[in-house]
């Protein structure tokens, strides 16, 4: 993750000075908020991967002398068949049409995508590994 947060802070170096510069230059405030946005959002990236690095150590992927046999076993459980996914993408696409049709339309679609996101997060909160 060290990588990782390095690149990120490169990043949100490289927009941070951008933004300064465009402040500076252009006086227009639609643009600075942009920039200083993505500065925000890259710096907050790389906060998170320093953090996680400091947290949980190195990562194979960071050493050199790594092989590819510390990175196996399980990597988590995928859900067979379920319909939450579907039904959040019906009430994603209704909810888009509602903003263009109607609001009743597009208070359908959110409930819809509620119940979905609802459905999908709450599946299997009972199940344990």
């Amino acid at each position: 993750m060290k990588t990782e947060a390095y690149l990120f802070a490169g990043v949100a170096a490289f927009f941070l000075v951008t933004d300064v510069a465009y402040i500076w230059f252009a006086r227009e405030p639609a643009g600075a908020a942009a920039l200083t946005v993505s500065f925000l959002m890259s710096a907050l990236i790389a906060f998170f991967c320093a953090v996680n690095q400091r947290r949980k150590g190195s990562r194979p992927e960071d050493r050199k002398d790594s092989e590819i046999r510390e990175r196996s076993g399980p990597v988590d459980f995928f859900p067979p068949h379920s319909p939450y996914p579907p039904m959040v993408a019906l009430g994603a696409t209704v909810l888009a049409v509602g903003v263009v049709f109607g609001l009743w339309l597009a208070l359908i679609g959110v409930g819809v995508l509620a119940a979905g996101v609802f459905g999908m997060v709450f599946e299997f909160a009972g199940r344990h590994d």
